[in-house]
């Protein structure tokens, strides 16, 4: 038995206890935390009082609640989804997003007009409050249950040189990317990835445990010109995905002769 006799509030010592004991191996990731009846047993205090500290260790990292079955230490264990930042062609020229994860559209995509933020313009290259066409789309990954939110923003200066996009603005990357083709575009890609803490509706769409981040990746499509053309953003909880990259070398320009 460990009787608690440490300052502080009675949940918070509770807390501090099982943190030594899973920072001291006692209990390893991914092993299961002992129920709430063995730990009120364990430190002689009351139900709310380990809930309480249950809750305060979740929102640390250190341990996962997974309903009905119960709390259980965090593991270091790769991700359960993997994202291959690249973009395939088929030998018909159809575009392929590569990706473990076969997502599937949880609800109907919602489309609608918008206008560039700072952070939007700054990667479209345009000037804040222009116009644009906005879809969103949440998406799961059945096998796995991880959720995914996908944003596509298109400038309207983009749909009226392309008309099939202002038709068509729900339509999937792979598909506006073919539209885009079509057009005469020869389209490459640039990705910025960050990291923060999400706002209660990412928590709420994402199911996010209380200390997850969430890994915030934005897609600028370029074309002729190396113009940009479309903007998606992909939200998705960092303990549930890894991002991987394929490296290429880009040729290098030929030097010119010397006079």
């Amino acid at each position: 038995m460990t009787e608690i006799q440490r300052p502080g509030a009675l949940y918070q010592q509770v807390a501090a206890a099982i943190r030594e004991a899973i920072l001291s191996g006692e209990y390893e990731p991914g092993a299961p935390l002992p129920s709430e009846a063995q730990l009120m047993e364990r430190y002689k205090v009351s139900r709310p009082t380990v809930r309480n500290a249950v809750s305060a260790l979740r929102a640390e990292g250190l341990i996962d609640v997974h309903h009905g079955k119960g709390s259980f230490v965090r593991s270091d264990s790769r991700p359960v989804v993997s994202l291959p930042g690249y973009v395939g062609r088929t030998s018909g020229g159809r575009f392929v997003l590569h990706g473990v994860a076969a997502w599937e559209q949880a609800e109907e995509p919602s489309t609608y007009r918008t206008h560039t933020t700072e952070t939007t313009a700054h990667l479209l290259e345009l000037q804040v409050e222009e116009a644009l066409f906005g879809c969103d789309r949440l998406l799961i990954d059945p096998t796995t249950g991880t959720r995914a939110m996908h944003r596509t923003l298109i400038p309207f200066a983009t749909a009226e040189a392309v008309p099939d996009l202002a038709e068509a603005p729900h339509g999937e990357p792979a598909t506006v990317y073919e539209i885009l083709t079509k057009a005469g575009h020869k389209l490459w890609w640039s990705e910025t990835v960050r990291a923060s803490m999400p706002l209660p509706d990412e928590r709420t769409a994402l199911r996010l445990p209380d200390a997850a981040p969430v890994l915030h990746l934005s897609r600028v499509t370029c074309g002729t010109d190396d113009q940009p053309l479309i903007l998606e953003e992909l939200r998705v909880g960092a303990d549930r995905a890894e991002l991987t990259y394929r490296i290429t070398a880009d040729k290098q320009p030929a030097r010119r002769a010397r006079d």
